[in-house]
């Protein structure tokens, strides 16, 4: 399992903060102690209502759950006792998510609104007294490496259309018809309003020296020939005209973390070798958290849930993935779990070129394990560039594979022939029961874990006390 994904798991049930714990306000009481750390009614309700709001399948009463946050809660607090959060992989994980969350938040609207007036007056910089056009255009395009012939059949075309437009043909149905344009030729040639500096030179020229309505010219550009209809002109409007759109730019392109950034850099360079940047997060995320509760939580959430995470992994799921023998025990002392309703065979499936290899393939793996057989017949028979060989290994149950299907457990199916591989052929044994954990390792492993899981719960709880205030537990959600 990614690690990732396991953080996002562990998440699901982390929503407290562990650090120093402030003394509980008076509005809001203590609910329960665990491991002598007070949990106030707002941090229980934050998690409690975060993993059975509308869309949750599995929800709990608010007594179940707290025997999952008492249990979520002790975990923690074996990895703070185990001091994961000093280690330096941690520490720079959790800085890097919350920081993430903390450089945007730093960012106040009036920054953000001061930044978009920047950017609106560097844009009508740009623009210059020309101001923007927009214009129609029909193309015919020719490669610059065009042979004559090519070229002069593209002149007597160009020369065409534009005698039929000056005829008084209708431009935007020529377009249609003709422009080797296709985003505008939809749009009757139309193109969006541009500046100076945003067309090809030959075309700029010709486009902003034209008046309102007036056509010019054949004009030739690298992309080919062209005929320019001027749409009409402007300057830019006002900022306001265009101060969401502008905003919006901004935040799809992460412009507000850029001037968190800003900020901090700036903060720094004024302490005068005082403050390093992690110094000035670190007061940040507590400032925002002090006036933002949804902040905190946030953080909260991601601090505790990456100690679960590291715990939770070298506890129960790395462990029990790579426990060969204790996965065997459980596999011995819980067998009849892994019962089959139907055999299954163990083996592959495999298509060669010539007789000699339906042979060779079996002697190749016949004496060894099963979980050496695709290394052994990759280096074989496809260890240079000739692939002989095809190969599906597994256990199969009956549905599984037409080839399996029809030469294992004789069903009338018919098996798709491999391109270039004629022969089929199937090797292994069948089934009724799995011999070893390696037949069912993926199930086996989820249960050991769910063991280990138990035991550690149950090792925790004998470890850590707790207490619960029955009487504010019976407000949650309810005052």
């Amino acid at each position: 399992m990614k690690k990732k994904v396991l953080i996002a798991a562990v998440l699901s049930v982390a929503s407290v903060f562990v650090s120093a714990q402030p003394k509980p306000a008076e509005n809001d009481p203590v609910v329960m102690t665990v491991a002598g750390k007070p949990v106030t009614l707002s941090e229980f309700e934050y998690s409690y209502n975060k993993n059975n709001s509308e869309g949750v399948i599995d929800k709990k009463s608010v007594l179940e759950y707290v025997d999952l946050f008492v249990n979520y809660k002790m975990k923690v607090a074996a990895a703070l006792d185990a001091k994961y959060d000093t280690l330096t992989s941690f520490k720079q994980e959790f800085a890097q998510y919350r920081d993430q969350q903390v450089l945007p938040a730093i960012v106040t609207d009036e920054d953000m609104l001061a930044e978009a007036h920047h950017i609106y007056d560097n844009t009508v910089e740009q623009i210059g007294p020309d101001g923007l056009i927009q214009t129609a255009h029909i193309l015919l395009r020719l490669d610059q490496k065009a042979t004559q012939a090519e070229q002069d059949a593209a002149k007597v075309r160009i020369d065409s259309i534009y005698k039929a437009l000056k005829a008084g043909a209708d431009f935007a149905e020529m377009a249609k018809k003709v422009s080797q344009d296709p985003g505008s030729a939809r749009q009757g040639g139309l193109l969006p309003f541009v500046s100076r500096g945003q067309l090809v030179k030959e075309f700029e020229d010709a486009a902003f020296a034209l008046k309102e309505g007036e056509m010019s010219g054949i004009v030739q550009s690298p992309y080919g020939y062209h005929i320019i209809l001027m749409k009409g002109r402007k300057q830019m409007e006002p900022f306001e005209f265009h101060k969401e759109n502008i905003l919006k730019f901004m935040e799809q392109r992460g412009i507000r973390d850029r001037l968190g950034q800003a900020k901090v850099d700036t903060l720094v360079s004024q302490s005068g070798g005082k403050l390093t940047q992690a110094a000035v997060m670190d007061q940040k995320a507590d400032e925002l958290s002090a006036k933002d509760s949804d902040m905190k939580n946030l953080i909260r959430e991601y601090y505790e849930g990456l100690l679960l995470y590291e715990i939770s992994n070298r506890l129960v799921w790395d462990k029990a993935a790579k426990d060969e023998a204790g996965l065997a025990r459980y596999f011995k002392a819980n067998k009849k779990k892994y019962a089959w309703d139907k055999p299954r065979f163990k083996g592959i499936a495999y298509h060669v070129k010539t007789q000699a290899d339906v042979k060779a393939v079996q002697q190749c793996v016949k004496k060894l394990k099963f979980d050496q057989w695709n290394e052994a017949l990759r280096q074989t028979f496809n260890g240079d560039s000739v692939i002989r060989i095809r190969v599906e290994k597994g256990i199969f149950k009956p549905g599984d594979h037409a080839l399996v299907d029809s030469a294992v457990f004789k069903k009338d199916t018919t098996v798709t022939k491999v391109k270039d591989y004629p022969i089929d052929a199937v090797y292994g044994k069948t089934l009724k029961a799995p011999e070893d954990y390696t037949d069912v390792r993926g199930q086996v492993v989820a249960d050991y874990q769910d063991q280990l899981e138990r035991e550690w719960v149950a090792e925790l709880r004998r470890k850590y006390t707790f207490t619960v205030n029955e009487d504010v537990l019976k407000t949650v959600n309810n005052h």
